[in-house]
Parts: C-alpha cells; structure tokens; sequence
C-alpha cells in the first residue's frame, strides 16, 4: 500500500505509520530524531505542487543537526561526490525545485 492509497485515515495517522516504519527507526531514534520527525512529517504532509517545497526549514534544520552529529550517520550519508567525472556517471541526478527555477522579475 503506497502512502496515500487509504482515503479513510487522516494525514496524521498516515505519517505516524510511516515514522513507525523500522526503515527509519535508526533516524527517528538518533541524535536528530526531531528535525528528522519534522522534516519528514512536513514533507509527506505537503500539498504543494513541488511536493516539499513548503518543508525547506525542516529540512535545515535536520541538515545542520547532521553537521553537527557527523558521527551518528555512515560515511556515505556525509561525503559528497568526489568530482564531477563520479557524478556524471550516476544515474541519481539532484533537480532544482520548479520554484527556485522559475524566472524572477527584473526590478
């Protein structure tokens, strides 16, 4: 069942089954459990178009949490793509949010 397949329950309910998941115990449960909670909760409650786009303070938050607590996450969590060549090869490609995207108005 996805996240939004039982009209029935209320979007609070639905986030907790998801942060009752044991896929993100190790997370919920760390040193950033509650930017973690935020965050996550911010994002599958989004209704905006770009979903998420309304949860970037969340997700500061957890992402100076993670700064902070380096040793509480894998070396892979923290290190970044070594260079450009390592990223071109992956299939995973970071997309600016539509909204960042959009043009802004000469002043």
């Amino acid at each position: 069942m996805s996240f939004d397949e039982d009209d029935n329950e209320s979007i609070d309910v639905k986030v907790q089954k998801a942060l009752d998941c044991p896929c993100v115990a190790e997370l919920k449960n760390g040193p950033c459990g509650s930017p973690f909670v935020d965050a996550f909760s911010c994002f599958l409650k989004s209704t905006e178009e770009e979903k998420g786009s309304d949860c970037v303070k969340p997700f500061i938050a957890l992402q100076d949490c993670i700064k902070v607590n380096p040793e509480a996450f894998s070396k892979e969590i923290l290190e970044e793509e070594e260079n450009d060549e390592e990223a071109e090869k992956s299939n995973l490609k970071v997309r600016a949010p539509a909204w960042s995207r959009e043009s802004k108005p000469k002043l």
